[in-house]
């Protein structure tokens, strides 16, 4: 099955729950995707996307409430993913989402 679709993400943050919208979109050639996050705190851009298999690695650059590189990894399993988003000193904060549709 696809990575392809529309998640309604939840990571839990040290600031509380912080629900989101995830939309990865496959390159041509499988193994790389594009996409973004949106939620509370606005929107940020997939960089250096890639995938293996039914797992996504992608990097995001957050601005609020302050500047900092994500690192992410999550895995699909049908219309789950459940995965980690390591912010650099904050450690890692589960990731877990729902295709949408």
């Amino acid at each position: 099955m696809s990575v392809a679709g529309t998640y309604n993400t939840v990571v839990k943050s040290p600031m509380g729950d912080q629900s989101g919208t995830f939309t990865v979109v496959p390159g041509d050639d499988g193994k790389t995707f594009t996409g973004s996050m949106a939620g509370g705190m606005g929107s940020m851009d997939v960089k250096d996307g890639t995938i293996d298999g039914d797992t996504l690695n992608w990097k995001m650059d957050m601005t609020v409430p302050m500047p900092m590189t994500l690192n992410c990894t999550a895995n699909v399993e049908g219309d789950q993913m459940t995965g980690t988003v390591n912010a650099g000193a904050f450690g890692d904060m589960p990731l877990t989402g729902e295709r949408q549709g």
